[in-house]
């Protein structure tokens, strides 16, 4: 008998009885394949990998209990009654009867993914963490032209691009943005909001061109769902901060294509409705009380009165409410939000035409900034005088205004990263500015520390007040090679570098000592008492040196220690480990040499 007969009749059982092959679904739920993927997709379904493969490695396997959760899905019943009645219109077109078929498309049936946001998303955080792939699909949209033989209809765009303003503007207005980083794919930002760190990637304003080698139908699928759920999210974030969703925005901002801006002043508007409306509140209440007593006021308490309501806001409990939530929203504010929100204040910017205008509007309001550009329906003209910064693109300008500074965009989102204000001169027009940083980086982990890096870390400290050690010594040179090396943090050539700085560092320590002893004791500097001085310096070198181990030696011996009691995997692990930090310092070495032969050419 074969070792895996199964008698006719038997259960099935192990990965035969648990996964199903896609072929067999598509068989199994009667539909096309093309319905399961955007089923799947909609769904959140995706293939699985079972140990072992039933029916060949060459298929594509899926869970029989996600087969069966889309069995009884009421979308699948949807989709089959557009698919029948898309057999209706089609019959009447191929008859020639146009009013028949205009008449059905207009009944045609529709479906709503309200329902799988709730059932994939039970809590708003679920739906967060998840929002990094939608947020860069729609910003994606939003730059592709409308072609009408990939299906991307202008309707699509425009609501692409109506929910990505929405999600910018609740950024900018609750000044969560965090970290930004211009390359060659396009700009990536990252926010936090509610706890969660969000990151998306939107394109550069260029004229995108479609591939041949994408399948647009899954994406527009994927596209389907990611539009219902950042409309849920924008809901949720506008009605957390009391703006009502969804915003009406000025038609004639609209028409000039500054949608961004229109939902800034929607955003200013609305923090202005409450206050009016407990002010009117208050007055009609207390035109009602001066009513019911029947005009027993004397003028004099009617004038008292209307002060009173001039000065108070309103006397409603709902309106208390509402100043008190406000103030305690303000108080809540982590450190990290008050300093983004302080950033760019009392400083005014003017946009020129070359820049990429949308994604500034976008940043400098994040961050306390007013912003204007040139073009109609600006806040501020070209010409205003309290303009300090006006980000140019240009070598050459036409009008040049003195009380501002001229400076590239890179200087906007240096400054978002670095949280300080950096100086402009590296920025003005016409110089090479400093290399663009990237913030998503952790340069302490990574081995090596861009000089340019080593600047901005001096300038933060300088804003802070803070004292870091001198040009040249690193935090790990005060701490003890021999630690470092048996850590594997540096390598045996560092380990000596770094024990002969110490020595060094040592010596001008013991020499300032006894000089600054000498000279409170009033003794004269001359020759000899300087000898005198080298002399103990470099027996105290020498003693040190004489008592400092072979870090060579401790390192083998603490190695060969640790792999004597290691099992096989833990031995396997550790190796896989040194190789990867001998990888590390490969590429810092790489690095290290780059910048050497730069600054060799320069």
């Amino acid at each position: 008998m074969p070792k895996h007969y199964r008698p006719p009749g038997k259960k099935k059982e192990g990965n035969a009885a648990k996964y199903i092959t896609r072929s067999k679904a598509i068989k199994y739920l009667q539909i096309t394949l093309p319905v399961f993927r955007r089923l799947c997709i909609l769904k959140g379904v995706f293939p699985r990998e079972p140990k072992k493969k039933v029916e060949g490695n060459h298929k594509t396997y899926y869970h029989l209990k996600d087969i069966m959760f889309l069995m009884h899905e009421p979308l699948l019943e949807k989709f089959r009654d557009i698919r029948a009645y898309d057999k209706k219109v089609k019959k009447a077109v191929a008859k020639k009867n146009r009013d028949l078929a205009d008449r059905l498309l207009t009944r045609k049936p529709t479906y709503t993914l309200d329902i799988l946001i709730r059932e994939r998303y039970p809590k708003f955080i679920d739906a967060l963490r998840d929002l990094d792939d939608s947020l860069t699909m729609v910003h994606l949209f939003a730059a592709l032209p409308s072609i009408e033989r990939e299906r991307i209809q202008v309707k699509r765009i425009h609501n692409c691009r109506r929910l990505s303003h929405e999600w910018q503007a609740y950024i900018s207005r609750t000044h969560s943005l965090r970290k930004t980083f211009i390359s060659v794919k396009g700009i990536y930002y990252q926010a936090d909001v509610e706890g969660q760190k969000i990151t998306w990637l939107t394109p550069h304003a260029l004229q995108q061109v479609l591939t041949d080698d994408v399948d647009f139908n899954v994406m527009l699928t994927f596209l389907e769902f990611y539009e219902t759920l950042l409309a849920f999210v924008n809901f949720k974030l506008y009605h957390s901060i009391n703006v009502k969703y969804p915003p009406v925005l000025d038609p004639r901002l609209e028409a000039l294509a500054a949608d961004l801006y229109a939902l800034y002043r929607y955003f200013s508007a609305n923090s202005r409705v409450p206050a009016m409306e407990s002010q009117a509140a208050s007055l009609s209440g207390s035109e009602q009380a001066e009513t019911g007593k029947g005009g027993t006021q004397t003028d004099e308490t009617e004038l008292r009165l209307a002060q009173l309501q001039h000065q108070l806001p309103a006397n409603e409990p709902g309106t208390l409410m509402h100043l008190v939530d406000a103030a305690a929203r303000e108080d809540d504010d982590n450190e990290e939000t008050r300093e983004c929100k302080t950033l760019f204040k009392n400083l005014k910017f003017f946009l020129s035409r070359e820049v990429p205008r949308e994604s500034l509007l976008f940043v400098i309001p994040a961050f306390g900034g007013a912003v204007s550009w040139e073009g109609d329906g600006a806040p501020f003209k070209e010409a205003d005088d309290g303009i300090t910064h006006q980000i140019v693109d240009r070598p050459t300008q036409g009008h040049i205004f003195l009380s501002r500074e001229y400076v590239q965009p890179q200087w906007i989102y240096d400054c978002v990263n670095a949280r300080i204000i950096l100086p402009a001169d590296d920025y003005l027009v016409g110089r090479v500015p400093p290399p663009h940083l990237s913030p998503f980086v952790d340069n302490e982990a990574e081995g090596y520390v861009p000089e340019y890096a080593e600047t901005i870390k001096r300038l933060q400290a300088a804003a802070r007040k803070e004292l870091l050690p001198m040009p040249g010594v690193d935090k790990q040179d005060l701490d003890d090679p021999q630690n470092l090396l048996v850590e594997g943090i540096i390598s045996r050539t560092e380990a000596n570098e770094a024990a002969e700085k110490k020595l060094k560092m040592l010596v001008h320590e013991k020499r300032f000592h006894d000089e600054l002893k000498m000279e409170q004791e009033g003794v004269q500097y001359s020759a000899s008492v300087a000898n005198k001085i080298m002399q103990s310096s470099v027996e105290v070198t020498e003693a040190r040196e004489v008592s400092l181990p072979d870090f060579a030696q401790v390192t083998e011996d603490a190695a060969s220690m640790s792999k004597v009691v290691m099992s096989r995997k833990k031995r396997r692990l550790y190796e896989a480990m040194q190789i990867g930090k001998e990888r590390k310092r490969a590429n810092v070495n790489i690095l290290k040499e780059r910048k050497r032969k730069t600054e060799a050419a320069n």
